[in-house]
């Protein structure tokens, strides 16, 4: 049987169609945690041959997105940003690893890890998100 989270991660993946164009694999979720991995295409690099930033943003930012409403309350976030640490080019395959820091009745801090499969840190990103009163129906 699927549990709570599995269940409200799937209900966010059925609309979440750029997220799905990623090409987002989901390794581990649990609550106030979500690690995924996607590899890169050429069509996500800019003119110098290299991933687009919003490339590693966004697999980010869908793992804040899935760790920040694994509790079962609708979450979206209200800050972020990343520092891109090394480049990476078409055919990387990188894993993103959110980790709950702080969670309060509204508001919830987390931090992002992105990475190649070698576990070289290629970017670190910071989220905060503001936590609804809003219930997954699942």
């Amino acid at each position: 049987m699927q549990n709570k989270v599995s269940k409200i991660i799937d209900r966010m993946m059925e609309k979440d169609y750029f997220s799905q164009w990623l090409g987002i694999e989901r390794l581990e979720e649990k609550e106030g945690f979500c690690k995924l991995k996607m590899t890169l295409r050429e069509e996500m690099c800019n003119g110098f041959g290299i991933a687009h930033g919003g490339i590693s943003f966004s697999l980010a930012d869908s793992a804040l997105a899935f760790a920040s409403n694994s509790h079962g309350r609708q979450a979206m976030s209200i800050e972020t940003s990343i520092s891109h640490v090394r480049p990476l080019k078409a055919g990387d395959t990188i894993i993103a690893t959110a980790m709950e820091q702080s969670l309060t009745n509204r508001i919830g801090n987390y931090y992002i890890e992105v990475q190649k499969e070698s576990g070289e840190i290629v970017a670190l990103f910071k989220g905060t998100v503001f936590r609804t009163e809003k219930e997954w129906e699942v």
